[in-house]
Parts: C-alpha cells; structure tokens; sequence
C-alpha cells in the first residue's frame, strides 16, 4: 500500500485493525463502537534530532503491528481511508509473532 503521508520527526501513522463483531448477534451502530487499540504501522518519521543533532532511533517500523491508548493519537483520513497518527512514545507495545 502506498501512502502518501511521510510523518515527521517521531511520528508514526497507523491503519487501525478492525475491532471484533459481536457474537450475539446484537448490532451495535459504528457511532457507538469502542475504537480500535491495534493497528499496523504504515508510516514512520525519520526519527527526533537529539541536542547533538544526531537523529534518535526510531522503535517501530513499516509493517508492525502496536497497541496504543484509546484515545492516543490524532485521527486523520489518508487516501479516504482513517489512520491515526502519533508520537512513537504513545505506542504502549508492539505485536510479537
């Protein structure tokens, strides 16, 4: 999938996962839906300038898959799809497999 958002510094951008259906068969509006807490990353900054002016390393990296706060991030449409984007510190872990 190519983006066409390139984030700054220690941003990352993230596809949220979509989050599991009922399985009582009750229908639960999407307004009314608790937000995804994963999702994969799709795009990562080059990383903070350090007071020596060397850039720090960045955690996370094009394809994995994190868990971040529920209300972490700010939610933006890309290409019409919605992402979130964040600093990599509000990243809480990354999916191991």
């Amino acid at each position: 999938m190519a983006i066409n958002v390139q984030p700054l510094q220690n941003f990352i951008l993230v596809k949220p996962g979509k989050k599991e259906e009922s399985r009582s068969g009750i229908i639960i509006p999407d307004t009314a839906q608790e937000k995804a807490q994963e999702g994969e990353v799709v795009a990562v900054g080059p990383g903070r300038l350090g007071k020596d002016n060397t850039r720090e390393v960045m955690d996370v990296k094009v394809g994995d898959f994190v868990i971040y706060p529920k209300f972490g991030g700010t939610e933006v449409k890309v290409d019409g799809m919605d992402m979130v984007i964040m600093p990599e510190n509000q990243v809480l872990a990354k999916k191991v497999y």
